[in-house]
């Protein structure tokens, strides 16, 4: 089963360190939500653990193995990263779009195998997207053009999920969806994390959110733990609506503090 630990990360931005002292260990199987207010270094979290941002010091392991030490095919193959707000400029296919995330698995030179094939078409189909196979990506929406870029990301088949974002413009059906599929990648055994900003679905989908704040780990548990009615005031300054329906327990940001 996958594993990774970061220790002691700490990720610059320019002259700036925005992460400090960032340290956690995570397993296959678990389904992670990244929480707190705007600024608290959520996304470029996201970026370091996806090897697109490099740290200053610290270290992030996967399976024992510093995550410099890979190759950029390999970090490709294991990790794949769905960006926030990610823009397509080519006028090409859903499914060429789709088709870019098997291409870690591909030899430079070699074509697309049946099981590349078969990952694409699987990848469309969990995304809700199979019906835009043949559709211009640029004549999209902008919640039709999110979910087949969902799609290239689940059409790498990696041991780890990294997501910024993924619900964020999508409407509300498609939105508890994609959390439901999220979900269901977890309990294939995958190691999901994703920046979220809508409590209610972190609550219901995720059994474990890390909150930052500043920079700075600031909690780290069960949702319910980190989102409780003090967690709501240390990490949004709000106070939180705590209920359960369906015999699932959600919160929701009721008013600021």
């Amino acid at each position: 089963m996958t594993c990774l630990t970061l220790t002691n990360v700490h990720v610059p931005i320019g002259s700036r360190t925005v992460l400090r002292d960032i340290s956690f260990r995570a397993s296959g199987g678990e389904f992670i939500g990244l929480v707190g207010p705007n600024g608290a270094g959520k996304s470029t979290l996201a970026k370091a653990l996806a090897s697109l941002l490099p740290t200053s010091s610290g270290s992030i392991n996967i399976n024992g193995q510093c995550l410099t030490q890979f190759s950029p095919k390999d970090s490709a193959k294991n990790i794949a990263y769905l960006a926030q707000g990610d823009i397509v400029h080519w006028p090409l296919s859903a499914r060429s779009i789709v088709a870019l995330g098997r291409r870690p698995h591909i030899d430079a030179f070699g074509s697309p195998s049946r099981a590349d094939q078969a990952a694409v078409d699987r990848a469309m189909q969990r995304a809700f997207v199979g019906e835009f196979t043949d559709r211009d990506v640029t004549q999209l929406s902008g919640g039709e053009r999110a979910r087949v870029l969902l799609a290239r990301a689940l059409a790498v088949e990696a041991p780890i999920f990294i997501a910024d974002e993924p619900v964020g413009a999508l409407d509300p059906r498609h939105g508890l969806n994609i959390m439901a599929l999220l979900r269901e990648e977890a309990n294939r055994g995958v190691l999901v994390i994703t920046v979220i900003h809508d409590l209610a679905l972190a609550t219901r989908y995720c059994d474990r959110l890390i909150a930052l704040r500043d920079g700075e780990l600031a909690d780290d548990g069960p949702p319910h733990q980190v989102l409780s009615p003090r967690g709501m005031a240390a990490h949004y300054a709000v106070e939180g609506h705590h209920a359960a329906h369906d015999g699932q327990a959600f919160v929701l940001p009721w008013r600021p503090l």
